[in-house]
């Protein structure tokens, strides 16, 4: 067995508030919902999640206000095992809030429309992360996402470069990135809507592979080593030394809500990767526990468990995979 890797998230915490609805409203229309629930979420915090039920030892950098929704958050991340000293609770300010739309897709599946209230996450300061000038070098992998400050995740990537420890950043939501900061990345992974707003490219259903392919060199070119582009229902595709290659979503994946499947690809693509996995066998494991999310309501109540993830690998006949996870974990 591996001894247990270390993995640092610094990121958002976000009381996702979910509505499930028959169609979508339009301007000014009301609709009837089916059903209502609310769950802990946020990028950051989903993605801490999912890497700590798999296995690693995880420490999160967070912000989350001093009320209600903010005292569920951090129960959330305390029961996963994760260290917690540097989360911090502020004052005069809310919790970071998700309000998640979910709509039949019309193949027995849903799509989702998200809207975040960023609260507490935007408060986040480059003092919250002054204590990695010196811990940085204790983690085996950064992982990173938009959801907080930019000059936060530059800082943090800078420090982390300079210690040569790999850098994972999800750019969610989509926004323009230095070529700083890029060229401090070993992994860059946005989904098909956030790589063609990245590259001003669209990214056509019938071609979508070639698509990702494209924008995924153009990514590549700014200075970050490798570049993964989850695709949905395409599955994920990897671009790393002028080398692409296709990872296949599980197929026949019932799928009940979206909401934070790319947060648990990511975090079982981090664990995996940090466990000693290749790439390419970290994109397979990560795409199995991605489809054990959507197959679940809500976001941290579907993040799978290894063994989770074990049994569907069994079930899949993904023999020689599973092997390999039992042998590095």
């Amino acid at each position: 067995m591996s001894s247990q890797p270390k993995i640092l998230v610094v990121g958002s915490l976000v009381m996702d508030l979910i509505v499930s609805t028959d169609t979508f409203p339009h301007s000014g229309e009301t609709v009837e919902g089916r059903s209502f629930q609310s769950a802990p979420g946020g990028k950051g915090a989903n993605q801490a999640i999912q890497a700590a039920r798999l296995g690693a030892d995880v420490t999160m950098v967070g912000k989350v206000g001093d009320d209600f929704f903010g005292q569920v958050l951090l129960k959330s991340i305390q029961a996963a095992g994760i260290h917690a000293e540097h989360l911090k609770v502020g004052s005069g300010y809310a919790s970071a809030i998700g309000n998640i739309l979910l709509e039949p897709d019309g193949r027995g599946g849903s799509q989702n429309r998200i809207i975040v209230v960023p609260g507490a996450n935007a408060k986040i300061s480059l003092d919250d992360i002054a204590f990695l000038e010196q811990a940085i070098g204790d983690y085996d992998m950064v992982m990173l996402q938009l959801e907080i400050p930019m000059e936060v995740n530059e800082r943090v990537a800078e420090l982390a470069a300079a210690a040569g420890v790999p850098v994972m950043l999800n750019p969610a939501p989509a926004m323009p990135l230095s070529d700083t900061l890029l060229s401090h990345l070993t992994y860059l992974s946005p989904n098909e809507h956030e790589a063609a707003l990245l590259t001003h490219t669209p990214l056509p259903e019938g071609t979508i592979l070639q698509a990702a392919r494209t924008a995924a060199g153009e990514l590549a070119q700014k200075g970050v080593e490798k570049v993964i582009v989850t695709l949905g229902e395409h599955g994920a595709v990897l671009l790393q030394d002028g080398q692409f290659y296709h990872s296949p979503c599980v197929p026949d994946v019932h799928g009940l809500d979206p909401t934070a499947a790319g947060d648990s690809f990511l975090g079982a693509f981090c664990t995996a990767v940090c466990y000693g996995l290749s790439d390419e066998q970290a994109m397979e494991f990560a795409g199995c526990a991605a489809a054990l999310t959507v197959s679940h309501m809500g976001a941290q109540p579907s993040l799978p468990t290894l063994r989770e993830v074990l049994d569907l690998m069994e079930q899949l006949g993904k023999t020689a995979l599973r092997q390999e996870v039992l042998a590095h974990w």
